[in-house]
């Protein structure tokens, strides 16, 4: 079994989620006493949230390569972003190390590939669905056509992810609003909805939604579990 190499606190609600869904698929695939091998390097939220709101992404991008080689010099076989935003230096992180970055947009493209469908919603911080780092990866190399929200409804999804969802606050006014804004893009095309923030799932599950619902933080919490035990 491969060591798995998690950057995670980002945040650390969403974080537990991999955790835990990484050693109960261990298990399942495994049996017995078995368990994941991984190593999590667990940052302060509050320093990386207010760099991300003043636009440093130069000084976040040399963080989060400093997090993945300490996770390499731990002896993690792989690396983990336990976040969609923060793969917006992806790219940058895998250049600088040594072993692979499994990439969380990857993942969940081909799940929706496997179901056929092509045109799938994004939900995410507001950096994940305005920003091309996230929907131009999944043209570019799924051609996939990403729908997202309106201006005011992508407001609404950032201001409930930075100020409920990371603070583990659930509302059921807040789900009401997510029900509504996933239901206005299925009405404009959208054939599967991308939960493109590892929060968002605690609030939105595939009982809320009429379309086939992609969780990205068991999308790639499994991956890192099939990679690992490849």
């Amino acid at each position: 079994m491969k060591t798995i190499g998690l950057i995670g606190g980002m945040s650390w609600e969403s974080s537990s989620e991999y955790y835990k869904i990484i050693n109960e698929t261990v298990k399942e695939r495994l049996g017995g006493l078995h368990s994941a091998k991984c190593i999590m390097y667990s940052v302060d939220f509050e320093e990386i949230a207010s760099l991300q709101h003043q636009g440093e992404w130069e000084e976040l991008t040399k963080l989060m390569i400093n997090f993945a080689q300490q996770l390499e010099g731990a002896g993690a076989d792989f690396i983990v972003i336990c976040t969609n935003t923060m793969h917006k230096m992806a790219e940058e992180v895998q250049d600088n190390i040594h072993i692979p970055l499994l990439h969380i947009a990857d993942a969940t493209a081909e799940k929706i590939i496997e179901q056929g469908l092509r045109k799938p919603g994004l939900l995410g911080t507001k950096f994940t669905m305005e920003e091309d780092f996230y929907k131009q990866r999944l043209k570019e190399k799924y051609n996939l056509d990403v729908i997202i929200p309106s201006n005011t409804d992508r407001e609404i999804i950032d201001s409930v992810i930075y100020n409920e969802l990371c603070l583990g606050i659930i509302k059921q006014s807040s789900k009401k609003k997510f029900k509504e804004i996933i239901k206005k893009l299925v009405s404009i095309g959208a054939d599967g909805m991308i939960l493109g923030c590892t929060e968002i799932p605690l609030l939105i599950s595939q009982k809320d939604v009429e379309v086939p619902l992609f969780d990205t933080t068991t999308i790639h919490s499994k991956a890192a579990v099939a990679f690992a035990l490849k």
